[in-house]
């Protein structure tokens, strides 16, 4: 496996593969961002994951010698050390998360010469902007066909793949998921951690509360999000921000106009934080615009503690996870004014025990399709396909 870096949404599958999965795996990071500080720019906060990225599974760090590391471009992935370390370890194939960097290209170019099968793991998709240029398509055809299979994470991306013709014979269905014994519903910890927060922000048990966590940019709609809320007014209510981003002192300042103590700012939270934030809302909103919105796992992690979210058309995970009406809502992302009748929808469906108690069930039932086994499974099936 080669990934540019430890994330909190890989790392814990890699512990699992190794842990229920006779497979011989070695994973092969090509930067240190997450398990050393480094400033995420968007954020615009110093980050280090403060859960555990690296035991329990193989994994070693190629040196990268880019003059400017990073996953902003091209070359900020630069390690010519990588393809001697792959034959060293001899697979029997390679999956491969992404292809945009320097080393990539490294890795399909060796693995071809060496007639490695090669596994693509991504999560792009078409929604909101449509097919490609001609010139385009026909580079993504070619780049696509090196590969002996691809591991869709959901309908959009299965999409995206057909489209640029890989056969649906090399498509195997691997979705998107997270550490679901980490947002756990039952753990008593998080639930008294949000307890703690919503007394630290001053909220009545029977204040409802919607949560946006995330980075504070144009793309994600946070702005908008906060004028909805303005214009809909809903009685007994708040709104919590988690986060950080260039669009933090125009939220403020639009905040001004709320009723007091009806909006609030939390920072950044660390991932073992966030339980507690998704605890403490009845609904989740995550309404970006932007076209890199290629997933959303914090809609994974808002459903897996039971939580309704409301989503925009472009959300990579919408088609999946969050059915209008049935596990959340949805919006047309360029339409401001569908957000706001949108929410102010959830909001009144989710005052009604009955129909809270039922969007809730739904919720779980939907999001106890997203875990690890099932992501192994399509994993299998493409390892499986590569010796019939």
């Amino acid at each position: 496996m080669v990934l540019s870096h430890p994330t909190q949404y890989y790392s814990p599958w890699f512990r699992w593969l190794s842990t229920h999965t006779d497979l011989d795996l070695r994973v092969f990071y090509l930067w240190e961002f997450g398990v050393t500080t480094q400033t995420d720019p968007q954020f615009r906060t110093a980050v280090k994951w403060d859960v555990d990225l690296l035991s329990g599974y193989p994994h070693e760090f190629v040196p990268n010698t880019s003059a400017r590391p990073g996953t902003e471009h091209f070359g900020g992935l630069r390690n010519p050390t990588l393809p001697a370390r792959l034959a060293a370890f001899r697979p029997a194939a390679v999956l491969l998360f992404g292809y945009a960097y320097a080393s990539h290209l490294r890795v399909i170019l060796w693995a071809r010469l060496h007639r490695v099968p090669l596994i693509f793991r991504g999560d792009s998709h078409f929604i909101g902007r449509g097919a490609p240029p001609l010139r385009t398509r026909l580079t993504l055809r070619l780049l696509y066909a090196q590969f002996a299979a691809c591991l869709p994470v959901g309908a959009a991306n299965r999409d995206y793949f057909l489209t640029l013709g890989v056969p649906s014979s090399r498509l195997h269905f691997a979705p998107h998921s997270v550490n679901a014994a980490l947002f756990d519903s039952a753990s008593d910890s998080h639930r008294s951690a949000a307890a703690a927060l919503r007394a630290h922000l001053r909220l009545a048990p029977s204040t409802r509360v919607i949560l946006f966590a995330g980075k504070f940019v144009p793309a994600k709609q946070p702005r908008e999000l906060l004028a909805a809320f303005l214009a809909a007014r809903p009685p007994d209510t708040a709104l919590v921000f988690v986060g950080d981003g260039e669009e933090k002192s125009a939220l403020t300042a639009l905040a001004a106009a709320a009723p007091a103590g009806s909006v609030h700012f939390l920072p950044f939270a660390n991932q073992s934080e966030m339980p507690a934030r998704y605890l403490l809302a009845d609904l989740f909103v995550l309404p970006s615009r932007g076209l890199y919105e290629t997933w959303g796992l914090a809609v994974n992690e808002a459903m897996h503690l039971g939580l309704p979210c409301l989503v925009s058309d472009r959300v990579g995970c919408q088609r999946d996870l969050v059915t209008d009406g049935e596990t959340g809502w949805v919006f047309p992302a360029e339409d401001p004014s569908a957000l706001a009748t949108r929410l102010t929808l959830a909001l009144a469906t989710l005052a009604d025990p009955a129909a809270r108690a039922r969007i809730r069930a739904a919720v779980t039932a939907r999001i106890a399709e997203y875990t690890y086994a099932q992501t192994t499974s399509g994993l299998l099936a493409a390892l499986d396909s590569l010796v019939t």
